[in-house]
């Protein structure tokens, strides 16, 4: 934990100073600077902006794989929003005079420079510190099918370390084969540093942990080893809720501002109604190039309507463009290569151009730009009888996008949407506008590499 806290110190340090050398270095190439000038109070806003947004697509998270495409694309985007923000705030806010307002090509380009360079050296610290944590385990101390779920869920999650498994019940131990590691053992490894542990995971209904096990953990906890309950683990490691923690009294929890705050239900609502009616006045001639486009592809109809069901379980029409042939099958998913979507519609489906129509429910007030997808109400139906607790994702509002839909792909199957129900909870449990803004960041990269389907 608390090398992850110094690799996050060491890129804030290194960005800062990266922001510095290349506003400067820009403005003595454009002559705004004598090279023996130098600013620094000026930076203060573009410095705030771009540390902002790359916090924002946790960039300073040293468990992002930094050496994807996909966080290549987001790390672009967060710039290009810091150089906006920016230019914004410089020449509309800042009074006349400001240093940056002698020349917007210093803003454009020094932000650019710091492209390369930032993402250079992230990929250089990710690499050193991903390689030093291959030799790192995980150990899980719970019973054995608790231990092969969660084994299996690292495995789909993209988790390279190895998994310990030690059961806490000393019988168990001598029983459950070569998979398991007798508890005493594995923390005698740990304390004398014989093997390297990246943390403790503790299933939750461990009654069985004798005291003097308790008191190890304890001590190894204190001496910086990370310790999590299951639950935990998949929160701070994987930002969802695990399914099998839900029962009638989840709700009871902390967490759930969004349902239970005003506050943040009136300043989401505004910002709902700001943002949707300006995009579509804004983006009337785009809407209308669409409508024609479908139009003129078969002569169908423009729009697709359907009833989903909305906060409380209150119904509720949907309106997207269509991109499928009318009255062509009613097959409740959408497969891949559906043989249903037409030309025009795999482009918009694409680049989820298809769902502008929805800023209608949003302002309207059926649906929110942000929070869980807005379900079919026959598939809710069917999803409530064989999901328990799936009726808790009815808490909030639903969204154009939301947590789950840019960190799990397009549902196509129950086990999909039990997947994706992990992501909605955990929203609707940690609701933040700094959540909110990640989830922007991250569907602008969807939409403008067409990742949509």
């Amino acid at each position: 934990m608390h090398k992850n806290r110094t690799i996050a110190y060491l890129l804030l340090i290194l960005d800062l100073g990266l922001l510095v050398a290349a506003f400067n270095s820009m403005a003595w190439l454009r002559g705004i600077l004598a090279n023996d000038e130098w600013i620094y109070t000026p930076l203060l806003a573009p410095a705030v902006l771009l540390v902002t947004a790359f916090y924002l697509i946790d960039a300073y998270n040293s468990k992002t794989d930094m050496m994807s495409l996909d966080y290549t694309s987001e790390h672009i985007i967060a710039v290009l929003f810091a150089i906006i923000g920016t230019l914004l705030v410089t020449f509309t806010f800042l009074p006349q005079g400001y240093p940056l307002q002698q020349s917007r090509a210093v803003i454009v380009l020094g932000f650019l420079a710091c492209i390369p360079i930032s993402l250079a050296y992230r990929r250089v610290i990710y690499s050193r510190t991903n390689a030093s944590h291959k030799s790192h385990s995980l150990l899980f101390i719970g019973d054995a099918e608790s231990a092969q779920v969660f084994a299996q869920e690292c495995t789909r999650m993209g988790y390279q370390q190895p998994v310990i498994y030690a059961s806490p019940d000393a019988e168990a131990e001598t029983a459950l084969g070569p998979a398991s590691t007798a508890l005493d053992d594995i923390l005698g490894q740990i304390e004398t540093g014989t093997i390297n542990i990246e943390a403790i995971v503790l299933r939750e209904n461990n009654r069985d942990l004798r005291a003097r096990l308790s008191l190890r953990l304890v001590d190894l906890y204190f001496n910086a080893v990370p310790t999590y309950t299951l639950e935990l683990f998949h929160q701070v490691y994987w930002r969802k809720i695990p399914l099998y923690r839900l029962n009638q009294t989840w709700l009871f929890q902390e967490g759930f501002q969004i349902a239970r705050e005003p506050v943040f239900k009136h300043l989401k609502r505004f910002s709902d109604i700001a943002i949707s009616f300006l995009a579509l006045t804004l983006g009337a001639p785009l809407l209308l190039i669409i409508a024609l486009a479908i139009w003129c592809g078969d002569r169908g109809p423009v729009l697709f309507s359907q009833t989903r069901i909305g906060q409380n379980r209150v119904p509720f029409r949907l309106y997207k463009f269509r991109t499928m042939r009318p009255n062509d099958g009613a097959d409740a998913y959408t497969a891949v290569a559906d043989m249903r979507i037409t030309a025009v519609g795999k482009f918009l489906r694409s680049y989820r151009l298809d769902e502008l129509p929805q800023m209608l429910n949003v302002l309207l007030g059926d649906m929110s730009l942000i929070g869980p997808r807005a379900e079919w109400d026959k598939l809710v139906a069917d999803y409530e009888q064989q999901i328990p607790c799936y009726h808790f994702r009815h808490l909030v509002k639903p969204g154009i996008t939301g947590w789950a839909q840019v960190n799990y792909p397009y549902g196509a199957n129950l086990n999909d949407t039990l997947r994706k129900l992990e992501y909605d909870l955990y929203y609707i449990r940690h609701f933040s506008f700094q959540i909110d803004a990640s989830i922007v960041l991250k569907t602008i990269h969807i939409m403008l590499f067409g990742k949509g389907r």
